[in-house]
């Protein structure tokens, strides 16, 4: 009797995490789909069920508090779920000086992007290691390499991200799971507010990725093993010069555009 196992996805009513459930569905894995958007997870369900025929779970939960995880792993518990892919992806952005963020908005983030992310990798990860396959890919950025002002926590948490995986994938691999950290760079999704960031400008002069390519680079190199994707040569470039970038010049031109940062705190 073959064993049913699942793709847990989160954040995966749109964006990357929606690209990776539809990949990973086109495969014939059945998923269970998490997310806080209720209403999407409903269209998403049918969605895949009725292109892939396969089964589709989903729950919809909140995962920046702070019980989140064990919270979602009792879910898979009490469901009997076995989870073979881990898609950590579920995240969000904001653009704000460290001392106008609001704490709440900043714990949510640390939560989600730090929390979540290590205790589902920690909790679903044994069952892995037992069961001697699995397969992990949490999002990080290439923003995790640079230190840039205004997106501090956003940088800070998925440097924690792309840290975690290395050590985490050097520690599984002995095991037969396979983990990778996946550091897009600009992608176009909802992630970004749009009265901020144009998306569709940014795919029309070929800076941003769509999350379809992204997804499928990701899982591409996920059960390839590798250790972090970086998705796109544009994205590599990208990345080398804003490690080239100084310190000294990132300052100034926060200090030439300075009224950026002297907005109102983020809501």
């Amino acid at each position: 009797m073959n064993e049913v196992t699942f793709a847990l996805v989160t954040g995966g009513t749109s964006g990357i995490g929606w690209e990776c459930a539809r990949i990973l569905a086109g495969g014939k894995r059945n998923i269970l789909l998490v997310s806080n958007q209720e209403e999407e997870l409903i269209k998403c369900k049918a969605i895949l069920e009725q292109e892939y025929t396969v089964q589709v779970i989903t729950h919809f939960q909140d995962l920046s508090l702070p019980t989140s995880a064990e919270e979602l792993y009792r879910f898979c518990l009490d469901n009997k779920l076995e989870i073979e892919v881990l898609v950590n992806n579920a995240g969000f952005f904001f653009f704000s000086e460290v001392v106008q963020v609001p704490v709440e908005r900043a714990s949510r983030m640390i939560n989600l992007h730090v929390h979540t992310t290590a205790l589902l990798c920690m909790l679903i990860g044994r069952h892995m290691k037992e069961r001697g396959r699995g397969y992990v890919m949490n999002v990080a950025s290439i923003a995790s390499y640079k230190d840039f002002p205004g997106i501090a926590f956003y940088a800070a948490t998925k440097k924690f991200i792309r840290g975690f995986s290395r050590a985490m994938h050097a520690e599984m691999k002995y095991y037969g799971v396979h983990v990778t950290a996946l550091c897009p760079g600009a992608t176009a999704t909802n992630l970004y507010d749009p009265n901020v960031i144009d998306v569709k400008k940014g795919m029309r002069w070929g800076i941003m990725m769509t999350g379809n390519d992204v997804a499928k680079a990701g899982l591409r190199g996920m059960f390839k093993n590798k250790p972090v994707v970086i998705p796109g040569f544009l994205t590599k470039i990208m990345l080398i010069f804003a490690i080239l970038t100084p310190h000294w010049l990132i300052y100034m031109v926060r200090v030439k555009w300075r009224h950026f940062f002297d907005q109102p705190s983020v809501k």
